[in-house]
């Protein structure tokens, strides 16, 4: 993954994954509740003008434009346990430690998505039938499909992570439903600070029925680079 990152945005096929099993578990360190600031500091449409993908040229508005919001890391059980919003005060110090943490996806799907879409969101659930699956409502009912399905993870130090997710989109619309495969790189820097950091790649592809899908085969349609930027609230 490493290496793969290092030659971003020249990126030609798909990233190595394993079939997703559970959860993606991160460090301790990630453990809590965050304000995260995510800034949009490269975009790029490699096959443009042949081939393109709905959106991009609506995301150069983010460019540069620091968008926070609140997300947390919680033990898995905890997450499992609590589907509403849960006070990280009354979590025990140990049950963070000795847990293993996995991102709260509903909590934390939602506020990212009300941060860039605001009140469009209506609400962001896991699927009970499938826990790599959330389902995201916008108030006009048209919904978004997101389900993991390839995961790989690197750990090179204490201080440093990085994980490569594969997620099969489809979005749901009366007017004309939309399916694709979108990949997501992060590599997650824990800092002197305990503030986190993180470059976050996405990569956006094509899949049939798109007419142009055989057209852009494993190469991505569009890529997006992002700066993130933990800063803890609460206590761990």
């Amino acid at each position: 993954m490493t290496d793969r990152i290092a030659t971003f945005p020249d990126w030609q096929t798909k990233p190595t994954v394993s079939p997703v099993q559970g959860d993606l578990v991160y460090p301790g360190w990630l453990a809590g509740s965050w304000s995260m600031s995510s800034t949009l500091v490269e975009m790029v449409a490699p096959l443009a003008p042949e081939v393109t993908t709905p959106g991009f040229e609506g995301n150069r508005q983010f460019l540069n434009q620091p968008v926070v919001c609140q997300v947390r890391f919680l033990p898995a059980n905890v997450v499992e346990r609590n589907k509403a919003i849960l006070p990280l005060l009354s979590l025990p110090t140990q049950s963070l430690v000795n847990a293993q943490i996995v991102s709260d996806r509903a909590f934390n799907g939602l506020n990212l998505a009300k941060a860039y879409l605001g009140d469009r969101v209506f609400r962001v659930w896991i699927d009970p039938r499938d826990s790599n699956r959330l389902i995201t409502k916008f108030r006009d009912n048209r919904k978004l499909f997101s389900t993991a399905t390839g995961r790989t993870v690197e750990q090179p130090d204490v201080d440093h992570f990085i994980t490569t997710e594969l997620f099969q989109q489809f979005f749901q619309s009366p007017e004309k439903p939309y399916k694709n495969q979108v990949e997501t790189t992060t590599a997650y820097t824990h800092q002197p600070d305990n503030t986190v950091t993180a470059d976050q790649f996405t990569a956006v592809y094509l899949q049939p029925p798109h007419p142009k899908a055989f057209l852009a085969g494993d190469r991505p349609v569009a890529l997006y680079h992002y700066q993130l930027k933990f800063v803890q609230q609460g206590v761990r």
